[in-house]
């Protein structure tokens, strides 16, 4: 898997927040069937998977929702990079070592929470067990097939509505679960820098899921 151009991303890179606190996320894609691959940019995205955590619904900051390991950059942390592999060991269990990063896309404003997130891209290249560290942090963690994200079968999109405000937004319906709201922006924009994305239909609306 290659890193992406300057393209991906430009969906969500407008949308920052002058006072946001500072987060990183990692959106770790790996092998669906594990190595050694000799080249694994030769490998195509029905190849892939990446990694999701499913948030408890008791914490404050988007209880339920599917999300990429990550959260607030800390003082200790040295870059995005750094605070995007430090929280995805902490909530999964991922072994840090084993992931190569491949580099950031732009940094992105979430105004519901008041974050200004990075997304850290990263390749698995030793796989390691991942799982639930904290049921107070999230209620599962998975591994979602990339082929099955870009599925225009399992395409939506999800009406929010806010006050007098409607939001509609891309979303994946997976067996276990269903990608929303930043999450699935992101990896909707990813794709479509990627030029991975299939024609889907956009007027296949849904409710929030939560």
């Amino acid at each position: 898997m290659a890193a992406p151009g300057t393209t991906a991303g430009r969906h969500l890179s407008t949308m920052g927040l002058g006072n946001g606190r500072r987060a990183a996320v990692l959106m770790l894609f790996g092998a669906l069937r594990p190595g050694p691959h000799a080249n694994p940019s030769a490998l195509q995205p029905a190849d892939l998977d990446v990694l999701l955590m499913e948030r408890s619904g008791s914490l404050t900051n988007h209880p339920g929702q599917v999300s990429f390991p990550g959260g607030v950059i800390d003082g200790g942390d040295v870059d995005e990079q750094a605070a995007a592999l430090r929280e995805a060991e902490e909530e999964t269990g991922l072994d840090p070592l084993g992931v190569e990063v491949l580099g950031v896309l732009p940094e992105v404003g979430l105004p519901v929470s008041n974050f200004l997130v990075t997304p850290v891209l990263a390749w698995w290249v030793r796989q390691t067990p991942v799982t639930v560290v904290s049921e107070a942090e999230s209620t599962q963690v998975f591994r979602a097939p990339v082929g099955e994200l870009l599925d225009p079968s399992n395409r939506r999109t999800v009406v929010v509505q806010r006050k007098e405000q409607t939001f509609r937004s891309p979303a994946f319906v997976l067996p276990n679960a269903t990608v929303w709201g930043f999450t699935a922006l992101l990896l909707d924009s990813l794709f479509d820098g990627l030029q991975w994305s299939q024609p889907w239909d956009a007027e296949r609306e849904i409710p929030k899921p939560l």
